[in-house]
């Protein structure tokens, strides 16, 4: 065997491994060129297998029909192997169609429900009736993923369910309802179904019952006219024992079933506790230029209604790129939109450090007399240009809060001989979140950015963050409107059309050209 012969049969061989390492799943490559990796497994779940003592059986229950109608059945696959390739085989995955392994009984029992798509083959239309859903079983649990058919936040949604089970323990998230007119069932309903489904255990506290101390994590809606200090006291003591807090809540008031009038809040505690810990919520409207659009009534002049849309200031969409990406909460942020939102000013004591956690954009401007929300008045909107500029609409803090009810007696409650229990001897560490507005989590609005913001706080303030970043590994669109200056956007369409409909077809002509050039060149050889 001469020496050329041995390196070609060499090379060959280490091929034939290489391939067939890959076809085995042995071996593992993903090239990803997404902007945020969605396609890359984070290391959390390339760790997880560290914390699984037995082992987790995926099974992945999908339609041989549905698989040859669309990519994304691949896909999912592709992501669960990846749980499998890094595991070190503390995770088994199995992919089943319900129909050939007969088990269609037995999976819509755990949960996966059959889904009705159309089917359209050789010109005709038709109806299939298909599966794609997952099961999770460890030791004698079981969680099912009724319906699968996205990357989303399918890594999330594993991950985060492999590890509640391994543990055995589901975060506890309260929430508490601080405005009278509102109720969680009704008028926070989107969110409770987005927490239930990130696998928090959502649970609803009255203002001023008592908060258990093992509470891993407490939402506050509103609340600045409501929330006495019985109910302050329970928050506040909550805080000292290292519980950790969303607020979400304004200083100014909008009647959203009127004629949207505008009035300051009468504060019975909670701003003034919320100072205390380091952020104070101004008592004025955040407007700026990234508006959202508003469809409202109005009469015309012979007393006929008709419908208007038009950009709405104090309805606005917080961008992506104001979000702080060193916080995780907002590391991806894909941004949110707010509506009559309350800018914070951040005057943390020492033991506390704060810091925005996402802002307007340069150009927001503020209310701070005069108030006017009627979208028919817009003119009224421009009248204080000198409060122009960036401004904070959310924060996060953390560090050993000062008590707001520190050197004072404990609230009594008229009726009630109930005794109030004492705050913790040495307070400790706590972190809360501020958002200027009580109305982003609320059904008011169902965009899923709001939604998964709060999932997100939860599991940061759960003691989770290293799950954070794992839902937002999708891919990024951006914001449509994101260029908010006329002159950037006129250039910026200009330019998208000078490309498309100049330097393309240019070099497609050109390319062209070149081979008609060398095939003459060549003809005349």
């Amino acid at each position: 065997m001469t020496k050329k012969q041995f390196t070609v049969i060499t090379v060959l061989s280490v091929t034939a491994i290489v391939l067939g390492l890959l076809l085995s799943r042995r071996l593992w490559f993903r090239l990803d060129l997404t902007r945020n990796r969605a396609y890359t497994i984070s290391e959390v779940s390339k760790n997880l297998y560290k914390e699984i003592p037995d082992q987790v059986l995926i099974t992945y229950y999908l339609s041989e029909k549905l698989a040859s109608m669309t990519p994304i059945p691949a896909e999912i696959e592709d992501l669960l192997r990846e749980y499998a390739a890094y595991s070190h085989g503390k995770i088994r995955v199995m992919v089943k169609d319900p129909a050939k392994s007969q088990t269609t009984d037995t999976i819509e029992q755990l949960g996966i429900q059959p889904q009705q798509i159309q089917n359209i083959e050789k010109d005709e239309a038709s109806i299939a009736t298909v599966y794609s859903g997952v099961a999770i079983e460890y030791l004698t649990q079981t969680e099912v993923l009724p319906v699968v058919f996205s990357l989303d936040t399918l890594e999330y949604d594993i991950t985060s369910r492999i590890r509640s089970m391994v543990r055995g323990t589901n975060e506890e998230l309260g929430v508490i309802v601080g405005d009278t007119s509102r109720q969680w069932a009704q008028d926070y309903q989107y969110l409770d179904q987005a927490l239930k489904q990130a696998g928090f255990i959502v649970r609803e506290i009255n203002a001023g019952d008592e908060i258990p101390d093992a509470l891993d994590v407490l939402f506050v809606f509103g609340g600045v006219e409501n929330l006495d200090d019985w109910a302050l006291y329970r928050i506040d003591r909550y805080i000292q024992m290292g519980g950790n807090v969303l607020f979400a809540t304004e200083a100014v008031a909008v009647n959203t079933q009127g004629s949207l009038e505008v009035r300051l809040m009468e504060d019975r505690g909670l701003l003034k506790m919320l100072a205390v810990a380091g952020v104070t919520i101004a008592p004025s409207l955040v407007l700026d230029h990234s508006a959202l659009t508003i469809q409202y009534q109005t009469a015309t002049r012979f007393g006929a209604l008709q419908y208007r849309i038009s950009r709405y200031p104090l309805w606005f969409g917080v961008l992506a790129d104001n979000g702080d990406p060193e916080q995780p909460i907002t590391a991806r942020f894909n941004g949110l939109d707010l509506f009559w939102a309350s800018p914070l000013e951040l005057n943390p004591p020492s033991s506390v450090t704060a810091k925005p956690l996402f802002t307007s954009t340069q150009e927001a401007w503020l209310q701070t007399e005069n108030f006017s929300a009627n979208p028919e008045l817009g003119g009224s909107f421009n009248t204080e240009p000198d409060t122009t500029g960036q401004k904070i609409l959310g924060a996060s803090l953390h560090g050993v809060f000062p008590s707001y009810f520190a050197n004072q007696p404990k609230p009594t409650r008229e009726g009630s001989d109930e005794i109030l229990p004492d705050m913790p001897a040495t307070p400790k560490e706590a972190r809360i979140i501020v958002i200027g507005d009580s109305d982003a989590a609320s059904a008011f609005i169902q965009r899923r950015e709001n939604l998964d913001f709060m999932v997100q706080t939860g599991l940061y303030l759960s003691n989770d963050p290293d799950i954070v970043g794992i839902r937002n590994r999708q891919p990024q669109a951006g914001r449509l409107d994101k260029i908010l200056d006329p002159a950037k956007k006129a250039a910026a369409i200009n330019m998208v059309r000078i490309v498309n409909l100049g330097v393309v077809p240019l070099m497609v002509i050109g390319f062209g050209l070149l081979l008609a050039w060398k095939r003459k060149k060549a003809s005349l050889k």
